[in-house]
């Protein structure tokens, strides 16, 4: 069979992921629409180049050979290149992702003219320039974005230039933008009493009026340039636009409600509801988890963060709310304690008991191989938890290491129920997830019981034999795996694997469910009579102490019949809760 003939005449190289390119737009010749917010540059992903061309990704359409001036980003070389060309060709809109594919072939008289980047300054700044590319970049804002979403959020900012001592937010207006400091520096002012009490100082790379777009609340602070200042503004209108059509670019929200709690400035809040917020103590796919206090109770609790682009999904928000009210009632030993769900900031915080011991994933990495008794503890209890759950009508979904939690009196608890990963979803950025996920949830079908059993064998496997039965890193492979090939004989690992423990391995990693245990109640009856023959007691779960919250009312003989009505209906909450409420007459003295 003969070989095609290749078609180019110049090799193209395909980049491993997108570069940036800027188009300066000198007129409207040659482009059907211009952007609103800057009529004369426009950043773009460039897909592959060659010595003669590039492939761009362009969120505007350009009419056939528009003759086009662009700098090129190498980020190999660490220059920007200037080039001329011509629009070859573009194809159609892919609505979408929100671009035109478009190839433009270069003008030979203009390449090979590397120049570094300090010589593109445009000091009148209405147009983007490598220099603020490099500045987004190095930002943990925008850091923390998906890559395809950068050019779309940098394209809808707006420049704004400061002079010293000018005034560019104040108390008391409406919200509507924030902005981010590209140079300069600026004063932050609290009003009183027709004073101005400075709080905070802010320069470059801080950001300043988030509260618009996270809430659009009115203006809590005077900000006063100190400097002349650049800023690079952006609406809550235009990112609302934005974010429609890139989801994933809500996870600029996340990161500005992170830079907010993690500031030492005095003007930023770090309060959620009843909660004041101290330290981020870990991330996932979906959330932020930090340390927090009750501010009335002195009560150490962990705080969940949903990322916006959950939190701003229409369809997820719609099951998690059914969800999050049951999950909050559950009330065993062996699943952590929900507190409370709070709706700020465009998203949701749950509430939950702080842990003060190790994941199960903390003690596979760092730790000495797990003893038999250590791993049937472990397994049980968890059962037990999940038992309970399944009861209830909630599947956990991500049992893994991770979301096993040992306390250091040796009881387990489980974390993220129904809250780690919304069904039908697969958590791509965390692969620790696939590692441990059911074929059905893989492929999108319907999940119950079966698949946390699934799971939960996984799990046991690492601690059984020391490690997960895929070892594959590739996560298109792994699923692959997950779907298609039995977990291999725990027994070459372990040869004296007792047989009880080998048929739970086996029998919970089938990969169709019907072939799994039908419930948790045939995993403990299948491993209970081992752990009795090795001298394992069940583990004793402290019973929770009562607890008394008192309340004084100061009051007069007038108010009695007027707060034996607001003590019935409160009595009657308190009763809902499975509280109890003693009503106390002293005399005061």
């Amino acid at each position: 069979m003969k070989r095609q003939k290749e078609r180019r005449h110049v090799p193209r190289q395909i980049l491993q992921s997108p570069d940036f390119g800027i188009i300066y737009l000198k007129s409207k010749q040659g482009c059907h629409t211009l952007p609103k917010t800057r009529a004369d540059t426009l950043l773009v992903n460039i897909l592959n180049r060659s010595k003669s061309g590039v492939l761009i990704h362009s969120p505007l359409r350009f009419r056939g050979l528009s003759a086009l001036d662009l700098l090129i980003r190498d980020a190999e070389r660490k220059v920007w290149i200037p080039v001329k060309g011509k629009v070859k060709w573009i194809k159609g809109y892919h609505p979408k992702r929100g671009y035109y594919p478009l190839r433009v072939e270069f003008d030979k008289q203009s390449l090979n003219m590397d120049i570094p980047r300090k010589a593109f300054q445009d000091r009148q700044r209405r147009m983007i320039t490598p220099s603020d590319i490099d500045f987004f970049l190095n930002t943990k804002l925008f850091n923390a974005i998906p890559r395809e979403s950068i050019c779309p959020l940098i394209n809808s900012l707006k420049f704004k230039f400061c002079k010293v001592g000018e005034r560019f937010v104040s108390q008391g207006d409406e919200g509507d933008k924030l902005y981010i400091i590209r140079s300069g520096s600026c004063i932050v002012n609290l009003e009183k009493n027709n004073k101005l009490y400075p709080v905070a100082r802010l320069k470059e790379g801080d950001v300043v009026g988030e509260m618009a777009v996270l809430t659009g609340e009115r203006r809590s602070t005077h900000v006063d340039a100190e400097t002349d200042m650049e800023l690079w503004s952006l609406s809550r209108a235009e990112f609302d636009t934005l974010s429609q059509k890139y989801p994933d670019l809500r996870i600029f929200l996340t990161e500005i409600v992170t830079l907010r709690f993690s500031s030492s400035k005095l003007i930023a809040s770090r309060t959620v509801g009843k909660y004041i917020i101290s330290d981020i103590i870990g991330r996932g796919g979906w959330s932020i988890v930090y340390k927090g206090i009750h501010e009335k109770l002195n009560l150490s609790v962990a705080i969940k963060m949903l990322k916006h682009n959950m939190a701003m999904d229409p369809d997820f928000m719609e099951k998690f709310q059914n969800e999050a009210k049951t999950i909050a009632r559950l009330n065993h030993p062996g699943i952590v304690k929900v507190y409370d769900i709070e709706e700020l900031f465009r998203t949701v915080f749950i509430v939950m008991e702080y842990l003060e011991g190790v994941s199960l994933e903390y003690i596979l990495e760092h730790m000495p191989k797990m003893t038999l008794q250590g791993i049937l503890d472990i397994i049980l209890q968890v059962c037990s938890g999940l038992a309970y759950a399944h009861q209830h009508g909630i599947i956990h979904q991500d049992i893994k290491p991770a979301n096993i939690y040992l306390q250091p009196d040796g009881s387990v608890k489980i974390v993220d129920f129904g809250l780690a990963c919304p069904p039908g979803n697969i958590d791509f950025g965390l692969p620790g997830t696939v590692y441990y996920m059911a074929p059905e949830q893989i492929q999108a079908d319907p999940v119950d019981e079966r698949t946390d059993i699934y799971s939960l064998g996984i799990t046991a496997y690492e601690m059984t034999t020391g490690k997960r039965p895929f070892m594959e890193d590739d996560i298109g492979k792994l699923m692959e795996l997950h779907i298609n090939e039995e977990i291999p004989d725990p027994r070459l690992s372990v040869p004296d694997l007792p047989g009880e423990l080998y048929r739970f391995l086996t029998k919970s990693t089938r990969k169709k469910p019907a072939e799994r245990y039908k419930n948790i109640s045939e995993i403990v009856s299948e491993l209970q009579p081992l752990a009795e023959k090795l001298g394992l007691k069940p583990h004793a779960q402290k019973p929770e102490k009562g607890k008394i919250m008192g309340l004084f009312l100061f009051y007069q003989d007038k108010h009695q019949l007027a707060l034996n009505q607001l003590i019935d209906a409160f009595n009657n909450k308190v009763s809902g809760i499975g509280a109890v409420l003693r009503v106390t007459h002293v005399e005061d003295v």
